[in-house]
């Protein structure tokens, strides 16, 4: 029986510059680049040198810890340059893209007639398995441990996210293939979760568990759901894929080629014409926002502006990515601006703003911090906008001085960083929530396990 979650903690932040509902297809930009730091937690070991031609599908570098996991090359082409950094780690690995794309045959198959095992391999040697990710630590699954559910979240509540009931609208039966071959890999449910009122394909698959959710951000992050519906426990794993990477995974199965390509959202006010554009994984961003972006003094990030990941012009999409986003520069500063009435920012407290006044007004906000970094302030806004049954306060602090005991006791093993973007927003302090999560899960996987 399904479960609605109803969430009353959270914040939306409506900004300007949501994407209209149309969809224009991006030429196949010249270079492509894979960035091992897409896939946190993960050593990667080349198995494609420079000068070497490839098809979209195959690999091009695998796993440390499991040769099995392998990281496919979203396109054909030469790869024309590893990109390293200190100690050659790998950045980054570019692909010249072919004219036309050739792809890697896979075999197609019935998902329903799927052992486990066989779903694990097929996954492994088409480089689907980076799609699925592990609760705790939000890091790519490790195959050897059973989940015990399976969560997929197809309502997005993230500032100016992706309309999820559009990009995936005509995609049933590669979701459906997809949902049969996943479910394979857990004796637990598959929980599907959509917006409240939306007519999302995800609600009309076969052998899941539907829940309608509704309520503020963060209502649509995974950990939210979690939370609410199966808390993970010390020695308990969940899994986690997206709707749009099952789109992928169910494509594989039905046509035998692995196809990276994915509705984006052009979203933010810097952007002349948000939109939706057809890209594939890894495309320069020059080539994606060609002829529609204001670039005077102007912040790119690939993601959310609340978790997303600041590129340049010349950068690349990242890899998970599903939303581009272009906010002003918050480089200037306001002469007394904490002195006088603010009417033209977002703000919990109602000391001196007026945003509370007007809570269907979309502002137009830039990065600025509007302060400084200083030391935690007790306040009690962090709890607010927190939906979790956990102290944020107190989890950030235990993270902050690495106490792995507290790290447990405190609810570790539920979060992601995301789940903190919201504190980290509202934070007096302007303490890095967000890093502070990622390194402290970090510190947790390699002592813990």
């Amino acid at each position: 029986m399904s479960k609605d979650i109803r969430i009353k903690k959270g914040l939306d932040i409506k900004l300007v510059g949501i994407a209209e509902k149309n969809t224009t297809k991006v030429s196949l930009s010249g270079v492509y680049a894979i960035k091992p730091a897409d896939f946190h937690g993960i050593t990667p070991k080349l198995t494609a040198k420079e000068g070497v031609k490839v098809k979209a599908g195959e690999s091009l570098f695998y796993s440390k810890s499991d040769e099995r996991i392998l990281f496919c090359s979203p396109v054909s082409g030469q790869v024309i340059e590893v990109i390293r950094g200190a100690r050659r780690k790998v950045l980054a690995i570019k692909i010249a893209a072919d004219p036309a794309q050739e792809y890697k045959q896979f075999e197609t198959k019935d998902a329903a007639k799927m052992s486990a095992e066989e779903v694990k391999n097929y996954l492994f040697a088409s480089g689907c398995w980076p799609f699925i990710k592990q609760r705790p630590y939000d890091v790519v699954a490790n195959p050897n441990q059973a989940p015990k559910a399976i969560f997929v979240s197809a309502y997005a509540s993230a500032p100016l996210a992706a309309d999820l009931d559009y990009t995936l609208a005509g995609k049933e039966a590669e979701l459906q293939a997809a949902i049969t071959a996943v479910s394979k890999l857990t004796e637990g449910k598959v929980h599907v979760s959509v917006g409240a009122n939306s007519n999302s394909p995800l609600a009309k698959l076969n052998g899941v568990e539907l829940h309608k959710v509704s309520g503020p951000h963060p209502s649509g992050n995974v950990s939210t759901q979690i939370g609410k519906l199966d808390p993970i426990n010390k020695g308990e794993v969940v899994w986690v894929v997206t709707p749009q990477d099952l789109v992928i995974i169910g494509e594989l199965l039905l046509t035998g080629k692995f196809n990276a390509t994915r509705t984006i959202a052009l979203t933010g006010s810097k952007f002349n014409k948000p939109q939706y554009v057809t890209a594939i994984a890894g495309a320069n961003i020059t080539d994606i926002v060609a002829n529609n972006l204001d670039n005077d003094n102007t912040r790119i990030i690939s993601g959310n502006v609340l978790s997303g990941v600041e590129v340049k012009e010349d950068g690349y999409l990242g890899y998970y990515d599903n939303q581009l986003t272009a906010i002003p520069e918050g480089n200037d500063y306001e002469l007394f601006g904490w002195t006088k009435p603010v009417f033209n920012k977002v703000s919990t407290s109602r000391a001196l703003t007026f945003s509370w006044l007007t809570p269907k007004k979309k502002f137009d906000l830039n990065t600025n911090t509007n302060g400084e970094h200083r030391a935690f302030v007790v306040t009690g806004s962090y709890e607010k906008v927190f939906p979790l049954d956990i102290y944020p306060m107190q989890l950030l602090k235990a993270f902050m001085y690495k106490d792995l005991d507290e790290m447990e006791a405190l609810g570790g093993y539920e979060i992601a960083p995301e789940d903190f973007a919201l504190t980290e927003f509202i934070c007096v302090s302007k303490q890095p929530h967000q890093k502070i999560i990622r390194e402290g899960l970090d510190l947790m996987r390699e002592e813990l396990g």
